[in-house]
């Protein structure tokens, strides 16, 4: 017989959640059986422990697909790496900075490095507006991790995402598209 059956009382539920009450082990297996369920123990450690008349491979069924829906949604945060020169174009500038802003708007952590050539590394000063323009332009929407620190020829920092700034961004983007909108369309 298994341990579990001896004890002397448990605390049942029918499938519909209402409370059946007190019994014991064997009647309330019998109970199951009657309505062609299974007896489920739910809280083993309560006093008396709490059973459950329930299908058992549709319990197990639907906890799959609610731990399958939980990862389907959940995002692991990448570490990203844009590599930057301390002189940079403007254009090459706009482009790494819109990729920098699609990462951290994915939910996603950017790290910035600023690679020094040759004499380059003489004038580290250049690179560190590049990266003070960065965080300006950035600021709307991400927050600085790990401020700038040189090691060796490269210069590295770190921006997260913030979803409440982002959030913010994101109502102004809508109240300014609303109010580019010609009157007619605002009506209609």
């Amino acid at each position: 017989m298994n341990e579990r059956i001896r004890i002397a009382q448990i605390r049942v539920i029918a499938e519909d959640g209402a409370q059946l009450g007190v019994m014991a082990p064997m009647d309330a297996l019998k109970l199951a059986k009657e309505r062609g369920l299974d007896l489920v123990e739910v809280a083993p450690n309560a006093t008396p422990p709490v059973c459950r008349i329930l299908d058992f491979n549709k319990f197990k069924y639907e906890e799959q697909r609610r731990e399958r829906e939980a990862r389907r949604k959940h995002h692991v945060t990448k570490l990203k790496e844009v590599k930057f020169k301390p002189r940079i174009e403007e254009h090459d500038y706009q482009v790494k900075l819109n990729m920098l802003r699609r990462f951290l708007m994915r939910g996603d952590q950017a790290k910035v490095t600023m690679v020094y050539r040759g004499r380059e590394l003489a004038h580290t000063e250049l690179g560190r507006r590049v990266l003070d323009k960065l965080v300006s332009d950035l600021d709307p929407i991400s927050r600085v991790e790990r401020n700038p620190s040189l090691e060796g020829r490269f210069m590295t920092m770190v921006f997260g995402p913030d979803r409440d700034k982002q959030k913010r961004e994101a109502s102004k983007q809508v109240a300014k598209q609303r109010a580019g909108q010609p009157a007619s369309k605002k009506e209609g």
